[in-house]
């Protein structure tokens, strides 16, 4: 302790100073805790993705609602709120629009700077400070602390202003204060899981991640599908560029992240140019614009990568049968001549029997080509700039799971027996169940992604793969991938994947409180907060289980989802008042919101009330915090007792 404080000592170096600090930090302490704002399973949506930051999760129109209602029209009030979701383009409109600009400018820069006060009243006025836009923070700083009726002090706010829009910085200045707004908004952001696939602009919400001030990523199955195609591993990459071609999205791989697709396509396009590949056909809504050319291209460069993913996947399985994945070895399990396959004993005829890649004695066997194509891939995917960026912050931010504020966050599930117990799954030779599962992935998919290239690394990048979609992973929580019954096969009952025992006692608060206890959470104030299955909202399923100990907040972000869930997703705020969940309609797009003033519109799902309001010092932080007093007051009588000299200079 002594050679602590004497370190302390050098930061704080007398009894003024650390006095002055600890003053500083029990007052810090007493301030409302921040919001917090939970999203999961946003799968590229990246325009609602946006839009929800944008606007606080409504927090910024409530706000606006609090001070305004009273005074301004609902059309008025609107208008505030997207000028403040989209400054940028909201200006051009209204230049546009306006006849007396500059009276318009004087009107809005008043209500920015109320707004302004009314969320970061909850901050110090150091942090709102560090938080504003460089170039302006001096005179938003000034705006918002001046005091009293004095008259000299109103002349002096309406030159501040009046300056402003003289010397033509009124755009830019509105600009660097609705970012300001938007920033107090949100303290902290949890993204709880599946950033990637099925919508296009996952690369475009990945760099928006990268710019948020304060944020944790739970990995989703996704997410770690993307992680291990950047280490190179084949299964992960064949998966992506699948699912990328399934939903109609290669313009992120090749615009995203400038990985070629072009030899894929040309091979595809060759070896089945008399197949039209019906099974294949992408799944967008928006097909109709292509021409019917496009759309079998698309389906051939699909069924090439397929039969592609299920050779190097056979491969994997092979060469780690401690995977337990024997089941989905089934190109070996086709009979050509008969056009079958045989699955657990029972033969089932196949929709398509167009294999002209498979060699029958050596099925899982790229061919020269193939392999040709997959080195490209692997190539394109290991050396991609702007993926690796992304993997590096992916890592930098992620866990497999989070403790954060008396909630336990993470994606998939907690593998488990049917009669509630943790089940032990076997990962590099340790054989872990709960808390030490998730830990001892989280270290592995580190050792895959940053380890030196050895064979021991070579296992930890081939777990990647079944990190995404093995019978026992934590972030896949399903028994089995059915792609290749999805595509090849009629009945529906091959399709089905059957869920982890844990998405059926979840129901149970016995269950939750003992994951709880497992991850060391409180009992009593602790959440469970869960993504990656969607919530039937339509057919009454509620997010809501355990009597509130579990929350379920993926609804459908990704309008893949959206007809099974009948909403779009799930919003969580976590205030100094408590919990709110909150369900969202489909979000119709940017271009609308700003228009027409268009905001996402919500209805409350669960309000979990605090008894007395939160502060700082019921946070993560606050505890920190008292730590952190709890040294300087020791710091503060070793230099009261003389065993530390204070320097006074």
């Amino acid at each position: 302790m002594d050679k602590y404080l004497k370190l302390l000592s050098k930061t704080y170096k007398n009894i003024q100073e650390v006095s002055e600090e600890i003053i500083n930090l029990q007052a810090i302490l007493n301030l409302p805790k921040g919001t917090e704002l939970f999203l999961s399973d946003i799968h590229g949506e990246y325009e609602a993705f946006i839009h929800i930051l944008n606007n606080g999760s409504g927090i910024i129109k409530s706000k606006i609602e609090d001070i305004y209602e009273k005074t301004l029209d609902e059309e008025s009030r609107k208008d505030l709120a997207t000028l403040i979701y989209y400054p940028e383009e909201k200006l051009n409109m209204i230049k546009k629009e306006k006849s007396n600009l500059n009276e318009w400018y004087k009107i809005t820069l008043y209500r920015l700077i109320e707004v302004t006060k009314a969320v970061s009243s909850k901050y110090t006025r150091s942090k709102v400070r560090k938080a504003m836009p460089k170039g302006f923070d001096y005179i938003i700083d000034e705006l918002l602390h001046l005091q009293g009726e004095d008259a000299n002090k109103e002349k002096y706010y309406k030159q501040i202003v009046e300056s402003i829009i003289d010397l033509n910085r009124a755009d830019n200045f509105i600009v660097a204060i609705s970012e300001l707004i938007k920033r107090m908004a949100i303290d902290h952001l949890h993204i709880v899981g599946d950033i990637y696939d099925r919508g296009p602009g996952a690369p475009i919400i990945m760099d928006k991640l990268m710019d948020f001030h304060s944020l944790d990523i739970e990995w989703g199955n996704h997410d770690i599908l993307w992680m291990g195609a950047a280490t190179g591993n084949e299964a992960c990459i064949s998966n992506v560029v699948r699912i990328c071609s399934r939903y109609d999205n290669l313009a992120t791989l090749e615009e995203g992240y400038g990985i070629n697709i072009r030899p894929l396509s040309i091979f595809a396009t060759e070896m089945y140019k008399d197949d039209e590949c019906k099974a294949f056909l992408p799944r967008n809504k928006e097909m109709s614009k292509y021409s019917n050319t496009d759309k079998i291209v698309l389906s051939k460069i699909q069924k090439a990568i397929s039969v592609i993913q299920f050779k190097v996947e056979g491969q994997l399985i092979k060469k780690h049968p401690e995977y337990k994945m024997k089941d989905r070895l089934l190109l070996d399990k086709i009979d050509f001549e008969k056009g079958v396959v045989k699955i657990d004993g029972k033969e089932y005829k196949l929709n398509d029997i167009n294999f002209p890649t498979i060699d029958i004695k050596n099925p899982y066997k790229l061919t020269k080509e193939e392999k040709e194509i997959m080195e490209r891939l692997k190539n394109s995917f290991m050396h991609s700039e702007k993926l690796n960026a992304h993997v590096n912050f992916l890592y930098s931010k992620g866990h497999v799971y989070k403790k954060f504020n008396s909630n336990i966050l993470f994606h998939g599930c907690i593998p488990m027996k049917e009669n509630g117990e943790f089940d032990k799954v076997e990962i590099l030779g340790k054989s872990l169940k709960g808390k030490e599962l998730l830990d001892h992935i989280e270290n592995v998919a580190h050792k895959a992604y940053f380890g030196e290239p050895n064979e021991a690394n070579q296992e930890a990048i081939d777990l990647m793969w079944y990190f995404w979609c093995g019978p026992k992973s934590p972030l896949f929580g399903k028994d089995k991938a059915a792609t290749f019954e999805r595509y090849f096969l009629d009945e529906k009952e091959l399709h089905k994947e059957h869920k982890n025992p844990y998405y059926s006692l979840i129901n149970s608060e016995e269950i939750c409180d003992k994951i709880l206890e497992n991850f060391e959470t409180s009992i009593e104030e602790g959440h469970i907060i869960n993504g990656h299955v969607p919530v039937k909202a339509k057919d009454g399923e509620s997010p809501v289980k355990a009597g509130g100990k579990m929350i379920v907040i993926d609804g459908g972000f990704a309008k893949a989802y959206q007809p099974t869930t009948g909403i779009a997703g799930y919003t969580l705020t976590y205030n100094s008042h408590g919990l709110v969940l909150a369900m969202n309609e489909p979000f119709e797009s940017k271009a609308k919101a700003i228009k027409e003033g268009l905001d996402i519109r919500t209805q409350t799902v669960l309000k979990e009330d605090v008894v007395s309001r939160k502060s700082v010092a019921d946070t993560d932080i606050g505890k920190k915090l008292q730590e952190e007093i709890s040294d300087l007051k020791q710091l503060l009588i070793a230099y009261r007792e003389g065993v530390l000299k204070e320097n006074l200079q």
